[in-house]
């Protein structure tokens, strides 16, 4: 496999990240079998229903099996999302989901790339920012309130959630700020999937009036280190249309896109 084969490293993505269950399972969260999928339950924001393949339902049992998440969801009074890939098969999932009132939200694509060049560098905030590795629960909450005044929704939901998979495994998640003095400016995790070559990234939103300046790419050259330092030898982000770009240019090639399909009762 070369490196920018996308091809292969999407059949790398499918058989070492998917399902993508939380591993180990943090508490008060679950997992659920029900036919090819799973479904976790008591995750910070919504459920996910989550699957490598769907080994080949379609149909009428495809409908069903759609309605019974729907179901659990709706019994449990929660939001749930089915995390749609663009090469899921049958082709028509989208429209089931849809049938079954499910609503797509904004589709972002799975970018995948080798870790050794970016691990190379070193990051290069701009002057007055700083990054920090953090676990203390403080320092959780100045991010979920960032993410939240970005976003323009309650996101201190994040906080608790980051804090509860430290709390299982502190060496299975790593998690960054950037900081301008006292302000967080962005912030960014990386998590160490087991049993998998990958390294995965999260987060790096970013404020306003800090963007443009390298942070983000930053954030993204520290924590290839860190996965680096642990044997990890790919990286794969869920990158949004403004992030894609400069990850692509940082050596990661798209392989696929992932869709939210969200359900609220």
């Amino acid at each position: 496999m070369t490196d920018l084969d996308a091809t292969a490293l999407r059949a790398a993505y499918d058989a070492q990240l998917r399902p993508g269950l939380p591993d180990p399972v943090p508490d008060g969260v679950a997992v659920e079998s029900d036919g090819p999928l799973f479904r976790v339950l008591g995750l910070d924001h919504r459920g996910l229903v989550t699957y490598r393949d769907l080994g080949g339902l379609g149909g009428a049992d495809l409908d069903a099996l759609i309605a019974r998440q729907a179901a659990v969801f709706r019994d449990r009074g929660e939001s749930v999302e089915w995390k749609l890939h663009g090469h899921d098969e049958p082709a028509d999932l989208p429209q089931r989901l849809d049938a079954a009132g499910f609503v797509p939200e904004d589709q972002e694509s799975v970018v995948v790339g080798p870790v050794a060049p970016l691990a190379s560098a070193l990051p290069v905030p701009p002057d007055g920012v700083r990054l920090r590795e953090v676990t203390s629960r403080a320092d959780l909450d100045r991010i979920a309130a960032m993410e939240t005044q970005l976003w323009g929704h309650d996101l201190s939901g994040l906080a608790g959630g980051l804090a509860r998979e430290i709390a299982t495994d502190p060496q299975a998640i790593t998690v960054v700020v950037a900081e301008a003095g006292e302000t967080v400016v962005s912030a960014g995790w990386v998590r160490y999937p087991s049993g998998s070559t990958f390294a995965t990234l999260w987060g790096g939103s970013t404020r306003p009036e800090w963007r443009r300046q390298g942070i983000y790419r930053a954030l993204v050259t520290h924590r290839a280190r860190l996965a680096g330092q642990r044997g990890r030898t790919l990286l794969q982000v869920d990158a949004s249309d403004e992030s894609r770009p400069l990850l692509e240019r940082l050596g990661l090639v798209q392989v696929t896109t992932t869709t939210p399909y969200v359900y609220t009762p």
